[in-house]
């Protein structure tokens, strides 16, 4: 089996972060892995969710959307359609799930960090990359937060990054791309801290 980059079967695309990728955001990353790329940008507000008003604590959510041509053909932007399909929103629960888990909000305030993963490109493993991009934009913006003096400690307990595995053509591989995840018998998605 030929692997993009010329990969053997347990080996990860070449991995590319690129910090502070936009100006006016608190936290920016431009995440490459291989020819996928995801732009993730963390912005602070001075707000909570409903729920969370008068509690003392912060939040931490995520967006999810891709290009129109981040793939070989046009997709409609699904703001054109007016609602999200389940697939953007599962995505953007696992994104928002996945940071939370190693942030401790009760360390932030009232303020809420929100996510945005926008796909610029796609070949496999958005979803993934968004996670790992996401979680070093996160960093930047609580970064920022203590700069600014809205926090005294770093709400971050653990850092948090994803990859993807599945078998094609009866072998087991990790990172798979756009053509692997295509054609694979199965696969999954590994969220990890540590």
């Amino acid at each position: 089996m030929k692997r993009s980059f010329d990969r053997a079967p347990a080996e990860l695309r070449p991995v590319r972060l690129q910090r502070k990728y936009t100006r006016h955001a608190e936290g920016s990353v431009l995440v490459e892995v291989g020819h996928t790329q995801v732009l993730c940008t963390a912005s602070v507000e001075e707000k909570v969710p409903p729920f969370l008003k008068g509690k003392g604590r912060g939040w931490v959510t995520a967006e999810y959307g891709m290009l129109p041509r981040a793939t070989h053909t046009r997709g409609a932007r699904e703001a054109a359609s007016g609602k999200q399909s389940g697939r953007t929103q599962e995505i953007q629960r696992l994104i928002g799930r996945s940071l939370r888990a190693v942030t401790d909000v009760s360390k932030m305030g009232e303020r809420q960090v929100t996510i945005d993963c926008d796909v610029l490109q796609a070949d496999g493993g958005t979803r993934c990359a968004a996670i790992t991009g996401s979680m070093v934009a996160l960093a930047d913006a609580f970064a920022w937060m203590r700069a600014q003096g809205l926090i005294t400690v770093d709400p971050i307990r653990d850092f948090v990054a994803a990859v993807s595995v599945g078998i094609v053509e009866g072998t087991p591989v990790l990172d798979l791309d756009y053509a692997e995840d295509s054609a694979c018998g199965t696969d999954m998605n590994v969220v990890m801290t540590g």
